[in-house]
């Protein structure tokens, strides 16, 4: 019973982690379309930087490479 307590409470936990680095992307296009050049550089570098391996590397490296030839 308390193994299944604790399974049930670490699934709760991680449930309401979400996916950080999607929402700082999600973040950085809202920040792009709002012309705020400066914060979404800003975040599209903090998912590089601490996100390593989340699959919206890719992405962000991109936006960042775009945004750096304006």
């Amino acid at each position: 019973m308390r193994t299944v307590f604790l399974a049930l409470a670490v699934t709760m936990l991680l449930a309401g982690c979400g996916d950080k680095a999607k929402d700082l992307y999600d973040t950085a296009q809202f920040e792009e379309k709002q012309s705020n050049k400066a914060h979404a550089t800003k975040l599209y570098r903090q998912i590089v930087e601490q996100h390593p391996n989340s699959p919206y590397v890719s992405q962000a490296q991109s936006r960042l490479a775009e945004l750096e030839k304006r």
